[in-house]
């Protein structure tokens, strides 16, 4: 087993709440056990200009675990294996400039933490020779393997304090309130906020919706009484036979941006149900701020289980939570796939049993 020495600690792809924990746990780990912690600057661009990585200590991360964010910087710019990359020294092929200047600043390992495009990089650097762990970030807790990724917690409590204050608007003026929240293509937030928050109607993109139903839905509701609906919608969420809602189309190793989904579904309710309707997109405020005690919690145990799985030279893994303990799991066995909701989901159904319309 290699003696390591000096480990390296980055974070990639979109922001969310816990990241700060995470690294604060992975240098206070790492020093403790006598390494020396590097925090790379923007994700992998950290290894590609010197000036980007810096000595982090105890001292450097403390008071961090209360904030969002990320003390380190982070990029969401697509699959930098498909682009060179240019530097002072000239044009080099991005993953190999990256391999090299990991062997050139005499790094022993690295923690990656960030999403599925984060983790997909991570492990071909793995495959390429890099020694690393993973560690899994969204709050849209759709990466496949572990049970849930910190920073989901913080989401689901804004997208619920956010709908608590909508009820009150919508009762007042016996409106209906759409919420669009995030998720990309899986509705754990939609479904877990909407929950929580009492929603009427929560469409999702596992279970495409017929609008006509969500309408006799909200007919309904009218008819013994609750003259308003909450209606909350994944950005991912679509019609039975439609298409997602787009803001902008895939373009080179961008992906498509989602978008507009509870704007449509506003202006058909009004049309179908004649009420007076509005919607409210969360976007970004879901990812900001300070994370939840859940999430601090998990983001530290996946810090310090990321440090001792180096130490003991476990390598192109992921920390995952599998309750009650934080495992590793292979990179390969999570890389390309999706965690979507469960058709048979618990949640699901007892939500299924309170009435909640699902579109369906």
């Amino acid at each position: 087993m290699p003696t390591l020495k000096k480990i390296g600690v980055l974070t990639g792809g979109g922001d969310a709440p816990g990241l700060n924990a995470v690294i604060r746990a992975v240098v206070k780990a790492g020093c403790n056990a006598g390494l020396e912690v590097v925090g790379l600057e923007d994700s992998f661009d950290g290894l590609i200009y010197p000036e980007k990585a810096r000595p982090l200590t105890p001292r450097d991360v403390t008071g961090i675990l209360r904030l969002g964010g990320t003390i380190l910087g982070t990029v969401n710019r697509g699959n930098p294996f498909l682009e060179p990359i240019t530097t002072p020294e000239g044009t080099f092929d991005y993953a190999a400039r990256v391999i090299e200047m990991f062997h050139r600043t005499k790094l022993d390992a690295l923690v990656c933490i960030g999403g599925d495009g984060t983790l997909a990089i991570s492990y071909e650097f793995h495959r390429k020779g890099m020694p690393l762990v993973g560690v899994p970030k969204t709050i849209d807790n759709d990466i496949a393997g572990t049970n849930s990724s910190f920073g989901f917690d913080t989401a689901v409590s804004f997208a619920t304090e956010a709908i608590d204050r909508l009820h009150t608007t919508a009762e007042a003026h016996r409106r209906i309130m759409v919420v669009e929240v995030m998720g990309r293509y899986a509705g754990w937030i939609a479904l877990h906020g909407g929950v929580a928050g009492g929603a009427d109607v929560i469409l999702i993109p596992e279970i495409p919706y017929d609008l006509e139903k969500v309408a006799t839905c909200i007919r309904d509701r009218d008819e013994w009484g609750a003259r308003f609906s909450i209606v909350v919608v994944a950005e991912g969420a679509r019609a039975r036979g439609g298409q997602v809602s787009l803001i902008q189309q895939a373009r080179g190793a961008q992906p498509e941006r989602l978008g507009g989904a509870g704007m449509q579904v506003a202006r058909e309710l009004e049309d179908r149900t004649g009420k007076e309707t509005r919607y409210v997109v969360l976007g970004h405020l879901q990812r900001g701020g300070a994370p939840t005690a859940f999430d601090r919690t998990l983001a530290t145990r996946f810090g310090g289980k990321a440090v001792e799985l180096l130490l003991q030279g476990q390598f192109g893994v992921m920390v995952a939570n599998h309750p009650p303990d934080i495992v590793p799991v292979p990179l390969g066995d999570v890389v390309g796939k999706l965690r979507t909701v469960p058709l048979d989901y618990d949640l699901v159904h007892t939500a299924r049993a309170l009435g909640v319309s699902f579109g369906d």
